[in-house]
């Protein structure tokens, strides 16, 4: 079967479930800008399933159009009835460094008890680069989740801002490996001494793979 924009076309507007996944999956192989038009049409579907995997598609898609793709998923991040949409338009609108939505980011976090969506956002400010991201990021740190406080130490890292180091390094001796494997991460990209001072620490840790991901920041940097 040859997929062309009108066989897409029509799969999406079919009453078939089945017909209508199928068309989302079939617009990875259409060109970009006609698959980020007939994509808006999943966008709106009644099936949280197919809104999810048109959500996701964003992260690529909306390059051919910024400005509608953050109306779209800045729409589904506050309007959709399902965390998992929600938890995918943050994600692209991290992936797109759309910066505009912090504010609805920063006040949907504090505002929510979902994880995955507070998970999602997090890991979004991390990539932003924005130097307003740093307060909530230090808030997240206190999280009584988990796998939240991990994506705000890497976020953290990723951020750049020299102020997260300190608050980073009590948790190299944190019980959870991975949370010590996600501060030698952290670190490492933040660099500087205090920061090289922990990892030496790290890189003696008794897990492989936080020890080997300190004493590679370290070979590198010599």
């Amino acid at each position: 079967m040859t997929i062309t924009p009108e066989s897409v076309r029509e799969l999406l507007s079919s009453t078939n479930l089945g017909d209508r996944i199928r068309g989302v999956n079939h617009l990875r192989q259409l060109e970009r800008a006609i698959a980020f038009e007939l994509v808006q049409t999943a966008i709106k579907d009644s099936n949280p399933r197919i809104r999810y995997a048109a959500v996701s598609q964003l992260d690529s898609l909306g390059e051919q159009d910024l400005p509608t793709a953050y109306t779209i998923l800045r729409d589904r991040l506050l309007n959709d009835p399902e965390t998992d949409v929600q938890a995918a338009a943050a994600d692209c609108l991290g992936a797109l460094k759309l910066t505009d939505a912090f504010e609805d980011l920063r006040r949907i976090y504090q505002n929510t008890s979902e994880w995955l969506l507070q998970l999602s956002i997090i890991a979004a400010l991390g990539v932003f680069g924005d130097p307003r991201c740093f307060d909530l990021l230090q808030e997240a740190l206190n999280s009584s989740t988990d796998i939240v406080k991990t994506a705000a130490i890497g976020s953290l890292g990723e951020l750049g801002d020299l102020r997260a180091i300190p608050l980073l390094v009590p948790y190299a001796t944190d019980p959870d490996w991975q949370i010590r494997h996600r501060v030698a991460q952290a670190l490492g990209h933040l660099g500087g001494e205090e920061a090289r001072n922990t990892l030496e620490t790290l890189a003696t840790d008794e897990v492989e793979l936080v020890a080997k991901e300190a004493q590679t920041y370290l070979q590198s940097k010599p």
